[in-house]
């Protein structure tokens, strides 16, 4: 991400473009994959949405629970697609989304329960009593093995909220009072009016040695869940004014008029995965319906890229944040962004499975069966690939893995939904920032 993985998704906003800041140049590069001059050869796989939708959790979760230490319940950022992966650099976001897919795990009989209990106490524990934090934020990478701060990587406001959309989910699923208790201790703990840093939005980050990032969450994105947690703490809220402070730009792509940072198609994910929009609005938007729209613009805009990239089509569209043959990259659209080269991101439909499911799923079973085991593994979709070169990524990664296994249940049965949202905490913030009925 910019200037390297100090908060994938801070650095994106910080930085316009890929810089080399040691040490995080190495992360991004790492991953490269190989060159295949292969392409689709298959068709579309041949069983059924929910076969696919099943081996597509299965495998997700595979990755969540053998890509994690049992003794700290860290997931790793990124693993090879088929397992046998060494390295031990940790994201709390893919934790965050590592403990919602054990709530998943558990009630599709993915584990034994008792051992799904044992890993998301485990998990819970070590974040309280084991990760260095900073008035309750943590930093963004962590040692899985260690807890402690990976290079010189930041204190993350975004990726400590998706931390806790984890910890809350796992708060109300499992009936443990152990869990129930950590969890309540580690959300109770965030400084949240602290982050402002005495302005009217959140910080993206702090540095030891440098202090606040001067990069704010001031423009709609998945910037949601940091602001509904905020205002929701019993503890140390902020103002529920907060939800006003940042902005709601409008942009407009072949007749369709939506809110958007201009930004990838995950920030129409991120907080949809964990809070329930379905059929609400406040005084700005129905945000659901909004990325119902996003996600159509989205699907347009690779359409009409269809004369540079002959791979794009009904059946096979859809880039966000990812790897790509030379590390990992913001792109999108619209507005065209990044070094779009004809990839495809299969996260980019696979978190858009409740909004525009008819069209998502057509890619991603298009995906499943015509390419294979170049770009299906053990932990199902592999995070890019590009038909018009062969580059076949070999690497998934936590956080993509996560929305996609996530906004697939919440599709198929809306479990994610229903339980983040018993956390009365939610219901108050949204009921305090002016949601009603649509």
């Amino acid at each position: 991400m910019k200037i390297l993985e100090p908060s994938r998704r801070e650095w994106l906003r910080l930085c316009g473009a890929y810089l080399s800041l040691a040490p995080f140049a190495s992360l991004l590069s790492c991953n490269s994959g190989s060159q295949s001059s292969q392409n689709s050869t298959g068709t579309p796989f041949q069983g059924t949405d929910t076969q696919l939708l099943d081996d597509l959790q299965r495998g997700s979760f595979q990755f969540f629970w053998n890509e994690t230490n049992p003794a700290t319940g860290q997931v790793k950022d990124r693993a090879f697609l088929n397992g046998n992966d060494t390295r031990t650099m940790s994201s709390i976001a893919a934790t965050g989304f590592g403990l919602t897919a054990l709530c998943i795990g558990d009630s599709r009989g993915y584990a034994k329960t008792s051992d799904i209990v044992t890993r998301v106490r485990t998990t819970l524990q070590f974040i309280y009593q084991g990760m260095p934090n900073v008035h309750g934020f943590y930093y963004h990478f962590v040692d899985m093995n260690t807890g402690q701060r990976w290079a010189q990587c930041e204190l993350s406001s975004i990726d400590t909220s998706l931390l806790l959309c984890g910890v809350l989910t796992a708060k109300q699923y499992f009936q443990d009072a152990m869990i129930q208790d950590l969890a309540t201790k580690i959300y109770a703990q965030v400084d949240w009016p602290w982050m402002l840093n005495g302005g009217p939005t959140f910080s993206m980050g702090w540095m030891p040695e440098s202090g606040f990032l001067a990069a704010r969450w001031e423009h709609y994105c998945e910037l949601m869940m940091i602001y509904l947690l905020g205002i929701g703490s019993t503890t140390n809220p902020v103002s529920a004014d907060s939800w006003n402070a940042w902005t709601r730009p409008t942009i407009t792509f072949q007749g369709l008029t939506y809110i958007s940072g201009n930004d990838p198609l995950f920030t129409h994910q991120y907080s949809h995965a964990w809070f329930d929009f379905r059929n609400k609005k406040d005084a700005y938007a129905n945000y659901f319906d909004n990325s119902i729209t996003a996600t159509k613009a989205h699907k347009l805009f690779c359409l009409s890229l269809k004369s540079q990239f002959g791979d794009y089509s009904d059946d096979l569209w859809g880039i966000s944040a990812s790897d790509y043959a030379k590390g990992y990259t913001a792109w999108g659209g619209p507005p065209s962004q990044g070094p779009i080269d004809g990839s495809i991101v299969p996260n980019a439909t696979g978190g858009s499975l409740p909004f525009l499911y008819t069209d998502c799923i057509r890619v991603l079973r298009t995906i499943r069966g015509a390419y294979g085991s170049k770009a299906w593994g053990l932990y199902s979709y592999v995070d890019a690939f590009n038909p018009p070169t062969g580059w076949y990524d070999t690497d998934v990664l936590g956080i993509d893995l996560g929305i996609t296994m996530l906004m697939a249940e919440n599709y198929r049965t809306g479990l994610v939904w229903k339980t983040f949202m018993k956390n009365p905490e939610v219901l108050s913030a949204m009921q305090l920032v002016g949601f009603q009925p649509a």
